[in-house]
Parts: structure tokens; sequence; C-alpha cells
């Protein structure tokens, strides 16, 4: 197994490090040989190479089975062109290794259900909402236009969306719904958008090769505040880029903390990059107090989807489950009573109930 480690920047470094050992200690209990390459990105790759991803990167992780990535950002580089800020970095990573499937899983540990902005009853039996976003089109990757024209400052954006694009993710996603309670949703604004009628059109033609899903649709608008007013009624929700970033981040708080959810881009085979879906957060960096569980997840969801191993991600799941039935917290999700773990501490506490 031949990962590529990409630690990028603020508590990137930190959080991997503890993604890393709970890897290495997976790879202890099932006996099969690990090899980690090291990479750059982001700030990082920035302050070393004068960009945000090079080339030399690029081959490593192409030539790799799989990526895990940090976090990437931090005001130390908002000044420079957009071009060559920490987040084009990842924007590259995603087109160069055609990583067009977002799986963001918003789950919400009955352990932590104090810790959601929402009240107890809309949180019965606690929350697993799946979240597939397409990840290489859209408006991130369209068409941009900034300049004066006739004296006024203009500025747009083009979300363009190609049949093909909207059928394989539709078709992740229905793959996946398929696994779950059957039912998807797709999130787009078809009253509006003309590149959204077009996601309609090419999602309920997937839907024809997967009779037993229940498809329903939501305008975004909607789908934000159905996800603060009644969260269980989702199961699976495929949307577009822009609308996938919005929808996951809103869903991530639900759940009690940004820093508890992992994420998963896929390819069209088994390779991915596994990321959590929190920024790297540099006011906290180098203080050891961030949470390290969303890259264990991370890691989790890593053996599932890249090397079909599923024992692996329920036995990582069910050690995070454990520490936190046992009162083990880091400094984002403690509440009175409860034990304060460091990023180490935290790290060490799920190696020692795998």
């Amino acid at each position: 197994m031949n990962i590529t480690i990409l630690k990028g920047d603020g508590i990137g470094p930190e959080v991997m490090d503890q993604g890393i050992k709970v890897l290495e200690k997976i790879s202890e209990l099932y006996a099969f040989p690990l090899n980690f390459n090291y990479g750059f990105i982001g700030g990082d790759s920035i302050d070393r190479f004068g960009v945000p991803l090079t080339d030399d990167t690029i081959e490593m992780c192409r030539k790799s089975d799989s990526v895990l990535l940090g976090a990437v950002g931090g005001e130390k580089w908002n000044q420079l062109p957009k071009e060559i800020r920490p987040e084009a970095g990842l924007l590259k990573i995603r087109k160069e290794l055609n990583l067009f499937a977002n799986l963001r899983p918003a789950i919400l540990f009955n352990q932590l259900k104090d810790a959601s902005p929402l009240k107890n009853s809309l949180l019965e039996d606690g929350l697993d909402i799946m979240i597939v976003r397409e990840l290489t089109g859209g408006i991130y990757f369209g068409e941009q236009f900034h300049d004066v024209i006739d004296g006024v400052e203009t500025a747009w954006d083009t979300m363009k969306y190609m049949d093909y694009e909207i059928e394989r993710i539709a078709r992740v996603a229905f793959e996946i719904a398929q696994k779950r309670n059957k039912k998807l949703t797709l999130v787009d604004k078809a009253n509006v958008l003309e590149n959204s009628r077009l996601w309609r059109k090419i999602v309920e033609k997937v839907s024809n090769d997967y009779k037993n899903v229940e498809l329903n649709y939501l305008y975004v608008d909607n789908a934000s505040m159905q996800l603060v007013c009644n969260p269980k009624q989702f199961d699976v929700i495929v949307t577009g880029n822009m609308f996938g970033d919005i929808i996951s981040d809103e869903a991530s708080v639900i759940t009690g903390s940004i820093g508890m959810l992992p994420s998963a881009s896929l390819s069209d085979d088994k390779f991915g990059l596994y990321e959590p879906i929190h920024g790297s957060a540099p006011d906290i960096a180098g203080q050891n107090i961030a949470n390290p569980l969303a890259t264990i997840m991370s890691v989790a969801m890593m053996l599932k989807y890249s090397f079909d191993m599923n024992e692996a991600f329920d036995r990582i799941n069910a050690a995070v489950e454990k520490v936190l039935e046992n009162g083990y917290r880091t400094k984002d999700i403690y509440e009175e009573g409860k034990t304060l773990l460091s990023t180490t501490e935290m790290g060490e506490k799920v190696i020692q109930y795998l």
C-alpha cells in the first residue's frame, strides 16, 4: 500500500500525524505492507517552490494507491494572486487526478448530541447523511472575467456542466443510496438555472437503472432550510460543486463540530484523496489542541473505498465512538464533566481502543 502524504498548512501536519499513527497501527493489526511518500501542497508548497502544487507532487500522487491530505490555506498567503494561492493547489489536484466524486458524510454521534445547535428532538437516534458533491466541474472551474467595461467594473463566473459529468456523479450517488436507505435527493436550482435543468434531466434518466431508489428533488434554498428543520428526512444528497460546498458545511455544523467530519474524493477507479473537511485553522496551529478525529475517520474512509477493507473501516469508527462514549474530548467538542485531551492524546486514545 503506497500512500502519498500531503500535510498542508496550519493544523494540517498535527492532525495528519495522528492519522498516520492510526494507519500504521491498522497495518500492524492486519499485516499488510505500508509505504509513505511525502509531497507538498498549499502554502507549504508556495513557501518551498513558489507554487501551490508542483508537477512532481502530482506525479507522486499518480504513482500512489491513495492520497491523504491535511488542510491548506491561511491569511499569510491571502494577498497572493488567486492562481497561486493555496486553494489553487486544491483545485488543481482535483482536476489533475480526476477526483470528480466528493463524498462527505455528516454523522452525528449520539455522544455529541448536545454539541449540535439543533434541539435534541430533531436528532433522535443520531444523524447519518451522505452528501455526494460533484468536484471537478461547475462554477469553480468555469470561465471567469473581471474588468472594466464602459467605465463599470464587471465580473462574472460561469457555471457549466456537460451531460457525462452529471451522469457519472449521479451513478456514484445512486450506487451509494442502494447500499443505504435507498433514498436520493437531488439539490439544484432548476427554477432559475439552465444547468440545473440539465441536472434534473440526466439524473432522472439515470434513475431508470435504479428503480429501487426513491428519487426526489429540492431547490438549494429549500434544502438548506430543510437541513435545519428536519435533517433526518435525508439519506443521500447529490448536487453540483458550489451547492455541495455550501450544503456540506451546513450539515457539518449540525453534527456539533466541523472537526468531526471526514471526506473522500474519488476518481473513476478506486483511487482517492482523503481529507477532513475542516480548514487549516492557523489561529490554533502548533498548540496541539486541534481535533484529529476527522482525519482519523478519513483514514477509515480510505481503507473502505480505495482498499475494500470494510472491517478496518468499522474498527476505526468503533474506536472513535468508544473514545467519545468514555468522555474524551478535544477543545472544540469539550463539555463540562468530560476529559479534555490534546491532539496527540486523542490520537493515542483511538489507537488504544483499536
